[in-house]
């Protein structure tokens, strides 16, 4: 008996990586899975059916119940046809794991709008086609559904040479928060992942901007080590179950042996006037209120005065 035993899935982005991972791990606990891939590269590029072919014939080796899937996630027909797949073979959709994602990572000021967008639209509105399609479905069958959304650090912590990702991500992290409010009348939970593995993602990172030391391990060298993929699908396996009912609306760190709950964003320091502000009154209050929440402006503040000093 599997933990997800009569349940059906969608994973996109299942052909490689973390998404694989869940894919095999989700089969081998029960639910029978759409496997979906375009086959692109890294960077969005080109298609190949053999990712998601590989994984389905993986899971049925076993004895798992899989059906592969190309479609482009960020193509709302396609979205709607991989809905309907998993419909029309099992009847049902319990769980969607949106996974898929590209990079076209560059600095802001050297960034195109054509390497912007790709990334918004895979990323963000590949997220929304999915589940808008899901959503119809646990809207009309009230029985319940699993929302699980890959944002990541690169956006939680603002990664300086992705600035197309890590709006994409941070989207999707506003985007879940959204859909746990508006599907838990429904029974639906909704729940953001930040994982840390090492995958074709994590390959293109250069030497220089590798501050975790576990981003040095390749993923061709990553298996049975933290920073395996495998280790991102074990905790999703409780937050698809009926077990985790309780669970929404949530940001999850999973990376290697740890698990991590964010907080949510709380109001820090408030500043409450009386009436409208005056200029001259704000430049006096703003740094004495907020100034000691910055350890910069500790460190510039002169001594004994409410004003800082710019550097230099």
């Amino acid at each position: 008996m599997g933990h997800l035993d009569g349940k059906t899935a969608v994973i996109t982005g299942a052909g490689r990586g973390i998404g694989r991972e869940i894919a095999l791990l989700f089969a081998k606990e029960g639910a029978r899975v759409v496997v979906n891939d375009l086959g692109t590269s890294v960077a969005g590029e080109g298609a190949d059916t053999r990712p998601a072919e590989e994984v389905v014939e993986e899971i049925r080796a076993f004895g798992g119940e899989a059906i592969p899937d190309f479609g482009d996630v960020s193509d709302v027909d396609q979205a709607e046809a991989l809905v309907r797949k998993a419909l029309d073979a099992w009847g049902k959709l319990d769980i969607l794991v949106n996974c898929a994602g590209i990079l076209r990572d560059r600095m802001i000021f050297n960034m195109t709008p054509e390497e912007w967008d790709a990334v918004i639209r895979v990323h963000l509105r590949g997220t929304y086609a999915t589940t808008r399609f899901a959503s119809i479905h646990w809207r009309q069958a009230r029985q319940g559904g699993r929302l699980i959304n890959f944002t990541s650090g690169s956006g939680l912590f603002g990664a300086p040479g992705q600035p197309n990702y890590a709006a994409a991500k941070m989207g999707i992290w506003g985007f879940t928060l959204s859909c746990a409010r508006a599907l838990g009348r429904y029974g639906v939970t909704a729940n953001s992942i930040a994982p840390g593995a090492s995958t074709r993602m994590t390959d293109t990172v250069p030497p220089e901007r590798r501050t975790n030391p576990g981003q040095a391990i390749r993923s061709d060298s990553a298996a049975g080590t933290e920073r395996d993929p495998a280790n991102v699908a074990v905790p999703l396996v409780y937050l698809a179950s009926d077990a985790a009912w309780w669970v929404t609306g949530r940001c999850w760190g999973i990376s290697g042996y740890r698990i991590t709950l964010y907080s949510q964003i709380q109001p820090q320091i408030v500043l409450q006037g009386v009436r409208k502000w005056e200029v001259d009154e704000l430049f006096e209050r703003f740094p004495q209120v907020f100034g000691p929440a910055f350890p910069e402006f500790q460190q510039q503040a002169m001594p004994g005065s409410e004003t800082a000093r710019p550097a230099g």
